[in-house]
């Protein structure tokens, strides 16, 4: 696995020149084997000091970065609430910063030294799994366990012979389904991210004469980190519409 990160096309960040300068530093090697959670920490920090400065004196009358902020969090809001409907207010918190934290996460890589975390699977599958049992907790706290089981097991019933058959069927292909869905979430994040950081590592090593072709698949990068935070966020409110509206459209005058 070390030798293939080592091999592996990048764009050179501080981390890994550090290592591959001084390959006998303990710490050094330390910081090398956790590079991934180290650069998503830093994008923690610089969105929790992005926040912190920008909310630290509010104004009735917002200044720039406080209009900002403002607007993409009622931008946010409007997203989540759009599909989930006005119930739905509860998850923007929750949505919108795994929105601006994937984003910040695949536009760092553009910047010179760092590296996207999110070209790792280790990290876009923790989000996955963070989003997966978040859905699952919000279903289970919405419908009821029992109520929980019988979502899944899926209407309408079966008749006759198969009225119990049927339910069984459903309720493990529907476990089966649900267990799937953080993996193609996060192979999907991964898959773009990594494939955009090895283009633009690969048009690096050209030199002079791949520029244009840098420059303009830089901005196709920009353009995919933007494409894949929105598309994370946009699956994983479906996936809590799946549960929270589903079963309102089910229930009498719904």
């Amino acid at each position: 696995m070390a030798e293939a990160h080592l091999t592996q096309p990048e764009l050179p960040d501080i981390i890994t020149i550090l290592a591959h300068k001084f390959p006998d530093n303990i710490f050094l090697k330390f910081l090398y084997s956790w590079e991934n959670v180290i650069y998503s920490l830093i994008i923690v920090a610089a969105l929790t000091l992005l926040t912190y400065f920008s909310t630290r004196k509010l104004n009735l009358i917002p200044g720039r970065l406080q209009n900002a902020l403002e607007t993409l969090a009622g931008g946010l809001d409007d997203f989540v609430c759009g599909i989930l409907g006005s119930a739905g207010r509860r998850y923007t918190p929750f949505l919108g910063t795994l929105f601006l934290y994937i984003l910040f996460m695949n536009l760092s890589g553009l910047i010179p030294f760092l590296k996207p975390s999110t070209s790792s699977w280790s990290t876009t599958l923790a989000l996955a799994i963070c989003v997966f049992f978040y859905v699952q907790y919000s279903a289970m706290k919405k419908l009821g366990f029992l109520g929980y089981l019988d979502h899944l097991a899926g209407k309408p019933r079966g008749i006759l012979g198969f009225s119990i058959i049927l339910p069984v069927m459903m309720l493990l292909l529907h476990v089966l389904s649900e267990l799937i869905k953080p993996i193609s979430l996060s192979l999907r994040l991964r898959s773009n991210i990594w494939g955009d950081d090895v283009l633009l590592a690969v048009l690096a090593n050209f030199g002079i004469a791949g520029l244009p072709l840098l420059f303009f698949n830089t901005l196709i990068a920009i353009l995919t980190a933007v494409v894949q935070a929105v598309v994370f966020c946009l699956l994983s409110t479906i996936y809590f519409a799946i549960f929270l509206l589903e079963e309102e459209q089910t229930q009498p005058g719904g």
